[in-house]
């Protein structure tokens, strides 16, 4: 069984189609044993989030509570293939952890070409610290592209639970997340398991993916949810 001690990708009623308060999210952490949580709420181009308003008063939370240390970040939207995100530039050293995501609301899928470049560009931003989900078919990219570019960016890539889970949009297949962990560890490119939770009891919900990842007998030294200090190095909240 793989050790895992933290959950950075997950949503409150911040994000406007999620369910649980911060609290209840870090009470789920606590009582699942995590130690690290990040609430990245979806950026202000999702319809029906928060305003970049949000995300300028984000300083004032506590980033410890119920013994969990808590960060607080955004996972942004790819707008274009030039990979610009949608939070000024000025505001992101501001955010503990930054995801950078493709969805269909902001970014309507393109070419494998065009995807790729999107993915690529947005890594170039130096406080982009994890690519969400891009495990998703509906944005066909070239993945070894996309993980060279991550190994040579210093970000992390995403295995994303929700996109295997039965009632996923983005219906991830085994087959593709299989290919895509031979080129992680070909590269020897770390990925983050993230739960991208939007209700409380989803918190640290990582089966699916840890699944994959023991059928793909994938380097433990390789998945950065064992231990805080492999993590550290990419976060904005402990390189400033």
């Amino acid at each position: 069984m793989i050790r895992d001690v933290m959950d950075l990708h997950t949503h409150t009623i911040a994000s406007g189609h999620a369910y649980s308060t911060i609290m209840e999210m870090v009470q789920a952490a606590r009582d699942k044993g995590l130690e690290l949580l990040g609430i990245t709420e979806h950026g202000p181009a999702m319809k029906g989030s928060c305003q970049t308003i949000y995300f300028q008063n984000v300083k004032v939370i506590p980033r410890e509570r119920c013994g969990v240390k808590t960060l607080f970040g955004v996972e942004l939207n790819i707008m274009d293939v030039d990979g610009r995100v949608d939070l000024p530039d000025e505001l992101l050293p501001a955010m503990d952890v930054c995801v950078a995501s493709l969805h269909i609301p902001c970014f309507p899928p393109k070419s494998l070409e065009e995807n790729t470049r999107a993915y690529i560009n947005v890594m170039k931003n130096p406080y982009v610290n994890i690519i969400g989900h891009p495990d998703d078919p509906r944005y066909p990219i070239d993945l070894r592209a996309v993980v060279e570019a991550a190994k040579e960016s210093h970000v992390l890539l995403e295995m994303n639970n929700s996109s295997m889970a039965p009632t996923s949009f983005r219906k991830a297949t085994r087959e593709g997340y299989l290919e895509f962990l031979e080129l992680c560890k070909e590269y020897d490119q770390p990925i983050l398991m993230g739960s991208d939770s939007h209700v409380d009891i989803d918190v640290g919900n990582h089966g699916y993916v840890a699944d994959i990842l023991e059928l793909a007998k994938f380097p433990e030294h390789l998945i950065v949810n064992t231990d805080i200090e492999k993590v550290k190095p990419y976060l904005n909240y402990y390189n400033r």
